[in-house]
């Protein structure tokens, strides 16, 4: 496989370099139609495939909501309390979870290579709809950055989790194999809250590989250019500047947006308890409803900021004599 490079920027004669909070809003501003576009677009498209696979997994899960709705009757007709399980659903959403995540994965590769090509135009505004156009070449390296960052961060707090429950957890009915109180145990229990830490920094450390994807190298290279640019005297500090109040922008939003949309919650109840006669459809649904709503538009509205800053932070870090490196 040849050699991939991305693009380089020549040095500017000793003026000082504008910010990146400077940048991203300059590129924001120039573009604002094409990143406007893509966004509209992207999540557009991503809310109605969502939808649509929603409901065939609603419609897949029918005979678990019929069963909990016959338990339901028939506990009611011996007159006890009924209290539904819900681990089968559980079951359904851990086997569905990849779908959303590669629909979600693609659509942020989508929009990253969208703001990348922005900031690479800087503050040259190019005819209509050329930084909008979303080149699927480009985007199958950013995806592939995202599955590849993901099996590197997520597994060893799931790994952690899940040892650190099996030897500490209360379904245990005896102390052993560890005894409580006792230092193994304390440090095991403490154990997932290290690795989630662990897997903090690593998630850090490779925010930038997204960008570096989108900007032209392989996924391999992206993640090392990510490690390399991070882990340097400033990286690190730049790199959490930008990303900490974006997150916090991100949950916020999600959340305000969520609490507003509450009030669909008895309205998608009602029409699909009517429409179906399945309580407990509805019942989950309506759960679904507002945190569906918080998503779509945390996205539309963070998103791009998001992926811009990212890019721009790509190319404030890099060095203009990074030599290329191959995939």
């Amino acid at each position: 496989m040849p050699p991939q490079t991305d693009r380089t920027v020549p040095p500017t004669g000793g003026s000082p370099e504008p910010g990146v909070i400077a940048t991203t809003f300059a590129v924001l501003r120039r573009h604002r139609g094409a990143v406007a576009g893509a966004t509209a677009r992207v999540v557009s498209l991503c809310g109605l495939v969502a939808l649509l696979m929603t409901a065939t997994i609603f419609a897949l899960a029918w005979p678990v909501f019929t069963h909990m709705r016959n338990q339901r009757t028939w506990y009611r007709h011996v007159e006890d309390p009924y209290l539904h399980d819900h681990t089968d659903l559980g079951l359904v959403a851990l086997w569905t979870l990849p779908l959303f995540l590669v629909l979600l994965g693609t659509g942020s590769a989508a929009l990253q290579t969208v703001c990348s090509r922005a900031v690479a135009a800087g503050t040259h505004v190019h005819p209509q709809g050329e930084e909008s156009r979303v080149d699927p070449a480009r985007i199958r390296p950013v995806l592939a950055v995202y599955a590849l960052r993901g099996l590197i961060v997520w597994p060893l707090p799931l790994l952690t989790s899940v040892v650190a429950d099996r030897l500490t957890g209360y379904q245990l009915d005896t102390p052993e194999p560890l005894e409580r109180g006792t230092w193994p145990h304390t440090l095991v229990q403490a154990s997932p809250a290290a690795a989630v830490a662990v897997a903090v920094l690593l998630r850090l450390a490779l925010a930038l590989a997204p960008a570096a994807a989108a900007a032209g190298l392989g996924p391999r290279a992206a993640l090392r250019r990510s490690w390399s640019l991070t882990w340097t005297r400033s990286g690190f500090v730049r790199v959490l500047a930008v990303a900490l109040p974006l997150a916090a922008l991100t949950a916020g939003t999600v959340r305000l947006v969520t609490e507003s949309a509450l009030l669909l919650r008895p309205l998608v109840r009602a029409h699909l308890e009517q429409a179906t006669g399945n309580f407990f459809a509805a019942y989950y649904a309506g759960i679904l409803a507002p945190v569906f709503v918080g998503v779509l538009v945390a996205a539309a509205v963070t998103l791009p900021l998001t992926f811009t800053a990212f890019a721009a932070l790509h190319d404030h870090l890099r060095s203009p004599r990074t030599p290329p490196v191959s995939a």
